[in-house]
Order: C-alpha cells, then structure tokens, then sequence
C-alpha cells in the first residue's frame, strides 16, 4: 500500500508530466499561428519556420526525455 508521501510525489511527478506536454501542444499551437501570420502579412516565412523548427525540436526533446525518465522511475518502482 503506497504511503501518503508516495502518493504526493506521484502527483507531482504526473502533475510535471501533464504540464511538458500541454506546454508543448501550446507552443506548438503558438508557433504554428506565427508560421500563418508571417505568410498572411508577407513577413519572412523562412526565419518563422527555422526558429520554428528549432523551437519545436526544443520542447519535444525536453517533454520526451522527461517522459523517458517518468516511465523509468515508475518501472524501477515495480521491480523492488
């Protein structure tokens, strides 16, 4: 039976991993719409798109790797 600690530091583990991800969809979502306003208003559509790139290849790593080391720790947990 888990203790009230564990449960606690379970919640935050899911609470930081929930948080990456919906960060994630949310910057995507942002840049996405600055991809559309740079052609809509003739700006320059390729420096939106590599930062774009470049931004987006951020926040997937960070979100991916916290994930790694979520599903790690949680399957270490069950081997003990």
């Amino acid at each position: 039976m888990k203790t009230a600690r564990a449960r606690i530091v379970f919640f935050f583990q899911i609470a930081s991993l929930m948080g990456i991800w919906f960060l994630f969809m949310g910057i995507v979502f942002w840049l996405a719409n600055s991809m559309k306003l740079a052609i809509e208003f003739h700006d320059a559509p390729r420096a939106t798109l590599g930062i774009t790139v470049l931004a987006m290849l951020v926040f997937i790593t960070l979100a991916g790797v916290l994930t790694y080391v979520f599903v790690g720790l949680q399957l270490g947990k069950k081997k003990e």
